[in-house]
Formats: C-alpha cells, structure tokens, sequence
C-alpha cells in the first residue's frame, strides 16, 4: 500500500520548540518529520526534483542537518557530496568563512581541494533563518573556485528575511515557509 504525502502533511510533522536554542526563538524540529520513512523520502525527492534540470557536480551539505538531506540527494541526483563544517573537524587544509546568525556569531569550513573550478555545486541545509550560514556557505564554494548553482531548505523562516542575502546564490528553493 502506498501512501500520499503532501507538503502540509510534512509541515504537520515539524514540531515547533519553544525557547530553544534561548529564549524568544521558536525552533523548527525536523527530527518529527525524518522518523517517519514516507515523509523523510518526500522531503529529499521534493528537492531533488525543483533541480532536476540543473547539472550538478557536488551537493556541499552545512553541518549537521545538510548532512541529512545532502547525502541522499547526492545520491539520487548522482553526484559527490562534500561536508561543510564547523572548526577544527575536516582533516586536511581547508578554508573558512565566519559569520553572524540569529542567536551568535560562527564559522563554517571547507577542505581547500573540495571543489575542481567550475564544477556546479549546490549548497544545502536544512533551514533558512537569518542566511548569514546559507551565505557563508555559497561564499566558501564561490572561493574554491565552484559554480554555485543553487540553495536548497526545508524550511524558510520568512520573517527572518535571510533568503535577500542570497540574490547571487543561483537558485534558492525551500519546501516549507513559516
């Protein structure tokens, strides 16, 4: 038996957390949605296919949650991934980009090598707030010599307005606003 998913049955799966991670924000938890196997495969196919037509040589996922959706959208679309993550973790030479967001100030990096120029890269996490990470994140593609073909999210906080810091990040899609 197969079962219909719909973009509002997976907003219905997102749990909304209260005063998390400080007081005054309201956290968008995924991990409601991703338990169930139905709403998780909805979620990586509704990206995949709003880039169908995009050729695409890396999906770069932002540490941790981009993980979640990078890699099998990197496999259903049939190419590499490449982790972008916090300080201190990748092994070899990288390059970084620091950053504000809404609750503080950090900084994301990449291996040095990761990307061969010109390769077509799209950029992907699981949540668009501020766009200070999403922005960091296309930065670092950029000066490793990539094409940034897009941005992709499951969730856009649309008062946030971090999607106006995108306008050069190619194509910017998130499958659920709030």
């Amino acid at each position: 038996m197969t079962t219909t998913i719909s973009i509002e049955d997976v907003k219905s799966k997102i749990r909304a957390v209260k005063d998390f991670p400080k007081a005054g924000i309201i956290f968008r938890d995924i991990t409601t949605g991703i338990k169930d196997a139905q709403t998780m495969k909805f979620m990586v196919d509704y990206l995949c296919e709003q880039y169908k037509d995009i050729k695409i040589d890396y999906i770069a996922g932002i540490e941790s949650r981009g993980f979640i959706f990078g890699m099998p959208m990197a496999y259903k679309l049939n190419c590499g991934f490449i982790p972008i993550r916090k300080p201190n973790k990748l092994p070899a030479k990288t390059i970084s980009e620091s950053y504000g967001l809404e609750y503080g100030h950090d900084t994301i990096e990449m291996h040095e090598d990761a990307i061969e120029k010109g390769a077509n890269v799209l950029v992907v996490d699981d949540l668009l707030a501020t766009g200070g990470t999403a922005k960091a994140a296309c930065n670092l593609v950029k000066r490793a010599g990539g094409n940034l073909v897009g941005i992709a999210f499951l969730i856009e906080l649309r008062d946030l307005k971090g999607r106006e810091k995108l306008d050069d990040c190619g194509k910017v899609v998130s499958m659920l606003q709030y």
